[in-house]
């Protein structure tokens, strides 16, 4: 789907698609290929990676101003200092979803459903920026019904669908 999704954008895209039984020194020898390569922008490594890869050794090979993510530490603390150098890809689509619709985060109650460092964490110090009231949650919060329908807006990011349901969501 990223593929086609660069595709349609007129990106130029790469894809490589390794063995699940690819080693951990190969995949981060590939990810130092790219990080030279002037023509490559960004990189994104797709998760979850296989059994026996050390996840952060992998994604914190990834040049800090190739991580499309921003799910490396360098990228993750200027996001929590405010003054990112990337925008996470995702979470900065929300931000840009809000603002077609005319959604002005500022006062407003945000609950995020999900606490991935893809997704959840990263779209919260956004939420933030823009001046929203952040509340974190996860598929262990308690009633968390009561939490989303206290949400002026509600962002689903668990990975879990069917989690949030209509009778959690206010008019």
């Amino acid at each position: 789907g990223k593929r086609r999704d660069c595709q349609q954008c007129g990106f130029y895209c790469e894809e490589y698609l390794l063995p699940a039984q690819v080693g951990e020194e190969e995949l981060i020898s590939l990810i130092r290929t790219l990080n030279g390569r002037e023509e490559i922008d960004g990189i994104l490594v797709e998760q979850p990676l296989p059994r026996g890869l050390d996840p952060h050794r992998v994604l914190w090979s990834v040049d800090p101003g190739k991580d499309v993510d921003c799910i490396h530490p360098h990228n993750m603390g200027l996001l929590s200092m405010g003054t990112p150098s990337l925008s996470p890809c995702t979470p900065a689509g929300v931000m840009r979803l809000l603002e077609e619709y005319g959604v002005d985060p500022a006062g407003k109650k945000c609950v995020i459903v999900g606490r991935s460092t893809v997704v959840g964490r990263p779209l919260a110090m956004l939420m933030l920026r823009a001046d929203a009231t952040v509340t974190l949650c996860h598929t262990r919060t308690p009633d968390l019904k009561a939490e989303c329908l206290g949400a002026d807006i509600l962002v689903a990011a668990a990975g879990r669908p069917g989690l949030i349901t209509g009778g959690m969501v206010k008019e």
